[in-house]
């Protein structure tokens, strides 16, 4: 805040950097989560499909960490455009509309928040898939998350949980989202 003060700032890396790379940056972090909850809870409830594992592509257990479905990524994108489409319509009918004519576009907030909702849930797919531990528990009959020896391994290791699994993704799309923001914004000018 003391770099940026408070308010609502408009993007603009060209005039206002560190506000712009820091709302690029909560935005994404924002439709990380969003795309992830989406993918993992309508991808669950209403695909039709087996899962694959992102890493190898294999069928998995509906449940198995890094598991993908085409309705789970779809939904992923559609939870980070719904934040990215709340964060424009917010940032749009707070600014004053003599400001509106004189800042570059901000319309690449949706698609920054449509990335973000993508990007952030392969994140968590790759990191799930590789550092979070998936077995098959052949007494419970279903998919659980440390090793036992009735659980057959199918991926990862035990070196996250699912909350330092969201974590890293989070931090990542918030590492990645201004980079692209800013080439986004670039490009425009």
């Amino acid at each position: 805040m003391i770099d940026v003060g408070i308010g609502e700032h408009a993007i603009d890396y060209a005039k206002d950097f560190t506000a712009s790379v820091l709302s690029i940056a909560v935005l994404g972090s924002f439709a990380c989560s969003c795309g992830d909850t989406w993918a993992s809870e309508i991808g669950t409830a209403i695909s039709s499909h087996i899962p694959v594992l992102i890493t190898t592509f294999s069928k998995v257990p509906v449940g198995t960490n890094g598991g993908v479905t085409i309705t789970g990524t779809i939904s992923s994108i559609l939870g980070g455009t719904t934040i990215g489409v709340s964060y424009y319509i917010t940032l749009v009918s707070i600014l004053a509309i003599r400001r509106i004519t004189v800042i570059p576009p901000q319309w690449p907030i949706i698609v920054i928040g449509c990335l973000g909702g993508f990007l952030g849930s392969a994140f968590d797919s790759v990191l799930g898939a590789t550092l979070q531990y998936s077995g098959y528990c052949s007494v419970k009959k279903r998919v659980v998350h440390k090793p036992a020896s009735t659980v057959r391994h199918i991926s990862g290791r035990s070196i996250l949980d699912n909350h330092g699994v969201n974590f890293v993704s989070c931090l990542l799309t918030s590492i990645v989202m201004p980079i692209i923001g800013y080439f986004l914004w670039k490009g425009m000018m």
